[in-house]
């Protein structure tokens, strides 16, 4: 048990770093090239093949469990047990946290260049950004909850879509690249409002480094203390996004055995 734990920890740590990192690293050469160095589009990208490598690099020995609110579903619906529900939270959240002051270090030098050397949350040098999601000026809390929330059904609706055996799932070896386009295509449309969080284990732990690193308690406090939806709606999200799709899609679909068995008798009927 204990050395399954570990295992599982170590790869989700090392799937972490390789997934955050693509993904912040894309917000920082954007925010911090002032434009000259990619657009918005870089950054869906960037997260997107961050996904796509992170579920090669684990989905073998553990599934990939890159999201603290899919892990927490599947420990809700029963296929997940306590032990590997802890051992998925702590490893998100170092490989998170080091991704975070990774990518911090990768920066420093353009950070305090962009800034000098004044790490602020909000205004026309604000950088905090580059880590966690924080909502547009203009929107209701309501709004962003709403947001984070239907952002993330999305994404449990298109890997079920993409996985399940009994529907028409995805070639396999294709999962991977796939639910990096899944996560693009949620950028693309939904990352206006909050910046797509869709992951506390996403957002979290940036965020307390951030406070560590300089940007101080105004992390937790900007956007009307913001911090909290991007972990309480995803996992909402996830939970009601599984209940949307076995009352749709996998309740509707026969078991295996079932399928046979009308194959075999039509083609009886028909001889």
């Amino acid at each position: 048990q204990s050395t399954i734990a570990t295992t599982v920890l170590l790869t989700l740590l090392s799937l972490f770093l390789f997934t955050q990192v693509f993904g912040l690293s894309s917000v920082a050469q954007v925010t911090l090239g002032k434009g000259n160095n990619g657009q918005y589009l870089s950054i869906n990208i960037g997260f997107g093949i961050g996904v796509t490598l992170g579920i090669h690099a684990a989905g073998g020995v553990s599934g990939a469990h890159m999201n603290a609110a899919i892990s927490i579903m599947e420990f809700t619906l029963g296929n997940l047990s306590w032990r590997k529900l802890a051992a998925y939270l702590i490893g998100q959240f170092l490989g998170s946290f080091l991704a975070a002051a990774t990518v911090f270090g990768l920066y420093y030098d353009a950070l305090h260049e962009y800034t000098n050397g004044n790490f602020t949350v909000t205004g026309p040098t604000a950088t905090a950004m580059i880590f966690s999601t924080y909502p547009s000026p203009n929107l209701s809390t309501l709004g962003a909850f709403f947001t984070e929330f239907i952002a993330t059904v999305m994404l449990v609706l298109g890997i079920q879509v993409i996985h399940d055996e009994k529907n028409n799932a995805a070639l396999k070896g294709t999962q991977p690249l796939l639910t990096g386009i899944l996560v693009l295509g949620i950028g693309v449309g939904m990352g206006l409002n909050t910046g797509y969080a869709i992951n506390p284990s996403r957002d979290l732990p940036p965020r307390i480094f951030t406070a560590i690193a300089g940007w101080g308690t105004d992390v937790f406090t900007a956007g009307h203390y913001f911090w909290w939806i991007p972990v309480i709606a995803p996992v909402l999200g996830c939970l009601a996004g599984a209940l949307i799709y076995r009352l749709f899609v996998d309740f509707h679909n026969q078991p295996d055995e079932e399928t046979e068995n009308d194959k075999e008798q039509k083609t009886v009927e028909t001889s």
